[in-house]
């Protein structure tokens, strides 16, 4: 690869943002395409299915053998609330490669010792989350069913754009939710990427069931393929 290919490549990476090498296997060309670019590029949807799968290989476009290079920045799993759910839900989501941190300012739950391996945050969302940065690649799940918590974890995570946003409660916990962040400015078109009650519907009762279920969901939303159910209708 060349030089200044490869620097702006690994200046992708460092901003975390996703990019594709794109190289023609016939003229040995090379091309860089930054997440910015993919919409415009002419290779669009093939870029866009890359970045959704994570893969890199080869492809062939009209008739030209080409070989996708693909960078994506790692996903995180920020989870707010160091309770059961969490606890159950940390070594399933290491096994599915997601970064996960615990974020409860209450100190009696938030400790090292009931989340090893796993980062353990002490402190209120609206302190840690500007420190440690939210993006789309980033999943954010609220368990604490205190809205001082919950609250201005759900609005960071609009706000950046995260790939997937789920919150703990029932519907009507739900809608007493929206109505607060309707008051913060939220519109009901941003407030629909919220998904609640979390996780996939499979009847979940354990705090381990739960925790499948939210693993699966946010896998379905980071893959952005639908249910079965859901591409049948």
């Amino acid at each position: 690869m060349q030089r200044d290919l490869l620097a702006a490549l690994n200046g992708e990476r460092a901003a975390r943002r996703a990019a594709i090498v794109v190289t023609d296997l016939d003229s040995g060309d090379q091309r860089l395409v930054r997440e910015t670019e993919f919409a415009a590029d002419p290779l669009a949807g093939l870029l866009e299915e890359r970045i959704r799968l994570g893969k890199s290989g080869p492809a062939e476009v009209a008739g030209r053998p080409l070989f996708l290079l693909v960078q994506v920045p790692r996903r995180h799993l920020i989870v707010l609330g160091a309770v059961h759910i969490s606890q159950a839900l940390a070594p399933m989501a290491k096994l599915a490669d997601l970064d996960m941190r615990v974020i409860d300012p209450r100190s009696a739950f938030a400790t090292p010792e009931r989340f090893p391996g796993v980062e353990v945050i002490a402190e209120w969302p609206q302190e840690v989350l500007p420190r440690i940065g939210l993006d789309r690649f980033t999943a954010l799940a609220v368990l604490t069913h205190d809205p001082r918590i919950d609250d201005p974890a759900l609005a960071a995570a609009l706000a950046a754009g995260c790939f997937y946003i789920g919150a703990l409660g029932s519907q009507k916990t739900h809608a007493k939710r929206l109505e607060r962040l309707r008051a913060a400015g939220f519109a009901d078109s941003e407030l629909q990427n919220i998904h609640a009650p979390i996780g996939l519907d499979i009847g979940a009762v354990s705090p381990a069931e739960i925790a499948v279920a939210i693993l699966g969901e946010i896998i379905a939303a980071l893959r952005r393929k639908p249910l079965r159910a859901q591409a049948a209708a």
